[in-house]
């Protein structure tokens, strides 16, 4: 089945009592058992949902994935990893990586004698320096937010296989209609699905999913025990976004693509990061492990100074100055009071992230609007 038909049909049947296409939004608490601990599958809804397992199954199906678990946000699903860790315990990560992830990482699971080495990944020997006889989890984030590098994941992922170290790899950015880490040999694969696969800007949600039975039978574990768990009406619209993904996806790339080839051309913008240009360092690994180049686009002005980022910002009007990405409509952020406050400034000027640079999430709307767009908030 290729990826169009699955992102309508992965996992999905009719649903058994009305023959409903769609799946309901099954907005219950509990279930009726017919005796002690003998159910039609479900018990309590913290534990799981028809809505929620329709989801599910969707998008193991999109990752070609045996399992997936959906959680209430992005963060949550980090979160019932990083709970699988133990004290003493060493983690490799990207060093520019979420904001979020950053500050769950430092913040909540360092302080538990969990040691983390944020590095270049993608610098294969400088992961392979950082490597310790007690590293259990290499998280791999590509393309990276907001520099967008680009991480060779088979040559990770095969490099952690080698050491016995699980691999996962945040795909938000990507997608799964642009790129499939488990099948470059990830261990698992995490989704805030708040992102391109709700699509739409009006739901919160994260997924992991993953062919380990072990790994997921511990995932499962969190679900059931700490319950971070999305409501059945999140569950059904990011269900609804995905059955649009690869159409939102084709045109947010090909708007993303004109976009940056006009900032790249454009007198006030100093660099612009984006794979698919010649410039990027990493093309060529992104050709190799994506279907295209994405939506995202980073640059800064050659004027570099944070005053006349936040100038350029306010003067767009289609571009909306907003947290997130991933939905229909473009959105324009400032990374270093955003996304990524929580990284203290040191950290990011050392990963490359300047306190000027702008990150754009392409939409869906005419490509021509959105260049105008730019020229005119461009023109101070």
């Amino acid at each position: 089945m290729r990826f169009k038909t699955k992102s309508i049909h992965a996992g999905q049947q009719p649903e058994e009592t009305s023959g409903a296409v769609m799946p309901p939004i099954f907005q219950t608490s509990t279930y009726a058992q017919e005796k002690p601990g003998v159910n039609k599958g479900y018990d309590y809804a913290r534990v799981g949902n028809p809505t929620r397992t329709n989801l599910e199954k969707m998008i193991a199906g999109l990752e070609e994935a045996d399992q997936c678990a959906c959680f209430a946000s992005g963060c949550a699903a980090t979160d019932a990893i990083a709970k699988q860790l133990r004290p003493g315990d060493h983690v490799i990560a990207t060093n520019d990586l979420y904001g979020g992830t950053y500050r769950l990482f430092r913040q909540v699971f360092e302080p538990y004698n969990i040691e983390f080495s944020f590095v270049d990944m993608t610098n294969i020997d400088t992961v392979k320096e950082t490597i310790k006889d007690d590293t259990q989890l290499l998280w791999i984030e590509t393309p990276t937010n907001p520099l967008l590098n680009v991480c060779d994941i088979e040559a990770l992922a095969e490099l952690a296989s080698r050491h016995e170290i699980l691999s996962v790899v945040d795909n938000t950015f990507a997608s799964p209609y642009l790129q499939n880490p488990l099948n470059l040999g990830a261990d698992a694969v995490l989704h805030s699905t708040t992102k391109y696969l709700g699509g739409h800007s009006d739901v919160i949600g994260g997924a992991i999913a993953s062919s380990n039975e072990t790994f997921m039978e511990k995932v499962r574990f969190q679900v059931k025990t700490t319950g971070a768990v999305p409501g059945p009406m999140d569950c059904y619209l990011v269900l609804r976004g995905i059955k649009t993904l690869p159409i939102r996806m084709k045109e947010s790339v090909e708007n993303a693509k004109k976009v940056a080839r006009f900032l790249d051309d454009h007198e006030k913008v100093g660099t612009v990061l984006y794979p698919g240009l010649d410039s990027h360092p990493h093309k060529k690994v992104a050709q190799k492990q994506m279907k295209d180049f994405g939506a995202m686009v980073t640059f800064s002005l050659k004027d570099d100074s944070i005053e006349k980022a936040h100038e350029f910002m306010s003067n767009t009007e289609i571009f909306t100055l907003a947290e997130s990405l991933g939905g229909v409509e473009s959105l324009v952020s400032h990374p270093a009071s955003m996304t990524h406050g929580s990284i203290p400034r040191e950290t990011r000027l050392q990963a490359g992230l300047k306190d000027s640079m702008i990150r754009l999430s392409v939409g869906i709307e005419d490509a021509e609007d959105l260049v105008e767009d730019l020229q005119k908030a461009l023109a101070f």
